[in-house]
């Protein structure tokens, strides 16, 4: 199971405690804020693309959406996502529970500065059912981030 995964690579950092689960599911933007009782952009929302024959992920808030044009001049390729059997398979997480922890070595992981506007942010943590309260240097180092960039739009 992806959650006992994050658990165990939250564990190296003394971290494993801090993850948050629950009954209900927090698998969408809006169950997620609903579950942890926060306005929906404070959930980061890890977006998963095909790049060649390997993936990215963006870590972005609730309330954004990829902005194609962006997107194409930051990462050279245009923003498909990735069908769900293709997340599970490339990324070890299923739709719900995507997050960049836990993750294969080969699965880049980028931020958006969507994120830098909370003190804190909650991302999945490899179920639907879980979250974590991180800081953005926290999820930044915890993601094993490339670097900041700015791919989203409608939150401006």
């Amino acid at each position: 199971m992806a959650i006992e995964l994050v658990k165990e690579y939250f564990k190296r950092f003394g971290m494993e405690d801090k993850i948050l689960e629950y009954e209900a599911s927090s698998a969408t933007v809006e169950l997620a804020a609903s579950v942890l009782n926060v306005e929906p952009a404070r959930i980061a929302k890890t977006l998963s693309f095909k790049k060649e024959e390997d993936c990215l992920l963006v870590v972005a808030a609730g309330d954004t959406k990829i902005d194609n044009a962006k997107f194409k001049r930051t990462f050279g390729v245009k923003a498909k996502m990735l069908s769900s059997d293709e997340v599970e398979e490339k990324v070890g997480h299923a739709i719900g529970g995507v997050c960049p922890f836990g993750i294969p070595e080969n699965v880049l992981v980028y931020l958006d500065i969507s994120l830098k506007r909370f003190d804190t942010v909650f991302p999945a943590c490899g179920s639907s059912n879980s979250a974590i309260e991180l800081t953005c240097e926290e999820i930044y180092t915890y993601a094993k981030g490339v670097e900041w960039v700015d791919v989203c739009k409608a939150w401006e």
